[in-house]
């Protein structure tokens, strides 16, 4: 990395982490944050910033519409399930199971985000997943093993509740 390019990579991390801490709305109050951590950048430059992080808005469950990171290194959290976690405290609406299959519901827009974060999650007991809009199918390896599935995801989203 160019040794210019590190104010760029420290406001992008800086970036990333405000928006998967905070209920980030607009680009006027992520500046304003950033701006009171010592980050001043134009509008442009946050806008240029948001897209190489594949930032999207999401309308989370509490029907707030937020800024949300969907690019590969927003899912490398130490915390194992914390991140999946505050997913389904936001976006989860329902999580309903036929055999193998889990048909889970997000609000609109958040489906593919949610897809995403259960790909990265690696669970072993889930084959795969199909996201919609606010439908994400997730299909599980033991042909029972939906239930299973349903219910741990339901019990992230309530203990992802802070």
């Amino acid at each position: 990395m160019k040794h210019a390019d590190l104010p760029k990579a420290r406001r992008q991390a800086r970036i990333t982490e405000l928006v998967a801490t905070h209920v980030v709305t607009s680009q006027t109050e992520l500046r304003r944050m950033l701006a009171s951590e010592g980050f001043e950048v134009t509008q442009p430059t946050l806008s240029r910033d948001l897209m190489e992080l594949r930032a999207v808005r999401v309308r989370r469950a509490d029907g707030a519409v937020a800024y949300a990171i969907t690019d590969d290194s927003a899912f490398d959290m130490p915390e194992g399930n914390s991140r999946l976690a505050r997913l389904c405290s936001d976006l989860l609406l329902r999580a309903e199971a036929s055999g193998n299959l889990v048909v889970v519901r997000t609000p609109a827009g958040a489906a593919q985000y949610f897809a995403s974060a259960m790909d990265r999650a690696g669970w072993d007991d889930v084959l795969g997943c199909v996201a919609g809009d606010d439908t994400v199918l997730l299909v599980t390896r033991d042909g029972a093993g939906g239930e299973a599935v349903a219910e741990r995801l339901l019990t992230l989203g309530s203990e992802g509740v802070a």
